[in-house]
């Protein structure tokens, strides 16, 4: 760009401003004070962000300050935008999975769940998919909701600097980590459910890997109560802290934890179940503090509960060794038996000898399966799932085609951040790192 064209993304620096504009840089703020300080008007207008540590990745907050009272905040978003949704289109159904779980980088299995869940509510297969898979795909989203709500957990108290809090978390989300890697072969960004099931069986050692995990978190979640309930100074910065009651929860279109801090006990595994949620023992939690240590308390009791789930989905997969993990419908079904080979990575020569042995027709649909997809019914279909922050709905769009027409999310990020004026103002420029993080935004899913 040439130094007399004006860049159409910046400010037009022959537009008047509006108020007194200070440029910072370095140690000038004294100066800045100073100035201020002179004009007899105390209220300033700062950056918190988009690069800032607490600000959840590339989040801007634009805060009007007075002294160091909020009297207004405001979000920026989009810094984050990867345009998923537009690709899937231009995608076969079963590879869109690859894309809407690089949303929310903390919770991938749940966007996986959301929209193959709405493919299978197109395809009338719902009442088809494997018992197997139905209780792989809850045990995985239960491991997922552990390790979400750990991160949530961990650098909130970074943040506020409880370096130990922050330590101990991400070493319980290594743990399931791991399990996510034995099981799926990706720590992260797995692809793992697919329209009619989920890729590939358990592992051999799978379930005892899983047993071992649940153990290692009963003997270590407690550790989150002994440092941040019995803190007093960890008390004192979430208490009466980002208060959001019943009322404005409803207004904005809140759910998850803050929903629930505030007492409703509106969770949709239980409200309107899915994958068979409804035949798990476990309980919806509520608090009835609305605040940032209400939300906190949400998100560790939570844990247990998942734990309780996957106690019961791994006692259930124990008597189903052997039984398929795919829809028995080879119009839809990719393979579900992928043999590694020699290397690691593609598959066996045995498994590659099997497939292109049995026919040429087999192996042409085998072909055409994978290049071109399978097509689904005209039609549309909104399935929310119980995610960690909240409702996450896939709305998926089909013209009958190979590809989805159209295929938008409902991020509970998105909705819950509206919130964050609600409680950052009033409050202290220092509560409002708190804030936000008890909403716990994620922005690859708010920006997609």
């Amino acid at each position: 760009m040439s130094a007399t064209t004006h860049d159409p993304y910046s400010a037009d620096p022959s537009a008047p401003a509006e108020g007194t504009v200070y440029t910072a840089g370095g140690a000038d703020w004294d100066a800045i004070a100073d100035a201020q300080a002179e004009r007899g008007d105390e209220r300033i207008v700062v950056n918190m962000g988009p690069q800032h540590p607490s600000t959840h990745g590339v989040l801007r907050l634009v805060l009007e300050i007075d002294g160091e009272s909020v009297t207004e905040a405001r979000c920026g978003i989009g810094y984050l935008h990867t345009g998923i949704e537009k690709n899937m289109e231009y995608r076969s159904w079963t590879q869109g999975v690859t894309f809407c779980t690089r949303m929310d980088y903390l919770t991938p299995l749940y966007q996986e769940a959301s929209y193959c869940l709405g493919v299978e509510r197109l395809l009338d297969i719902e009442d088809d998919i494997p018992e197997k898979a139905s209780v792989i795909r809850v045990m995985m989203m239960e491991l997922n909701r552990i390790s979400s709500h750990l991160v949530c957990i961990a650098t909130g108290g970074m943040e506020i600097g409880a370096l130990t809090v922050m330590t101990i978390g991400f070493r319980e989300r290594e743990k399931v980590l791991d399990a996510f890697e034995l099981i799926t072969g990706l720590r992260m960004n797995h692809a793992y459910f697919r329209p009619g099931g989920v890729s590939q069986d358990l592992p051999d050692n799978a379930l005892d890997h899983v047993k071992d995990l649940v153990a290692w978190m009963k003997k270590h979640l407690p550790e989150y109560a002994a440092f941040c309930n019995e803190n007093p100074i960890f008390k004192r910065r979430l208490c009466d802290v980002g208060y959001m009651d019943l009322s404005t929860c409803l207004a904005l279109g809140i759910t998850g934890p803050p929903l629930r801090s505030a007492g409703l006990d509106w969770d949709l595994r239980k409200k309107q179940p899915y994958c068979g949620y409804e035949t798990y023992d476990f309980d919806v939690l509520t608090h009835s503090d609305a605040d940032a240590y209400g939300r906190f308390i949400i998100r560790l009791e939570e844990m247990y509960e998942s734990l309780k789930i996957i106690e019961q989905c791994v006692e259930r997969l124990e008597k189903m060794k052997g039984d398929p993990v795919m829809v028995d419908d080879p119009k839809i079904a990719w393979p579900a038996q992928l043999a590694l080979g020699p290397d690691g990575m593609g598959n066996s020569h045995d498994h590659l000898r099997h497939i292109m042995g049995e026919s040429m027709e087999a192996l042409i649909h085998h072909f055409k399966l994978v290049t071109e997809g399978f097509k689904v019914p005209a039609g549309q279909a909104y399935v929310p799932v119980e995610s960690p922050r909240g409702e996450l709905g896939a709305h998926i769009v089909s013209d009958g085609g190979t590809r989805p027409f159209r295929a938008h999310f409902r991020d509970p990020s998105f909705a819950n951040l509206q919130a964050m004026p609600a409680v950052a103002e009033g409050g202290m420029i220092a509560d409002v790192v708190v804030a936000v993080a008890s909403l716990d935004p994620v922005m690859g899913g708010v920006d997609r």
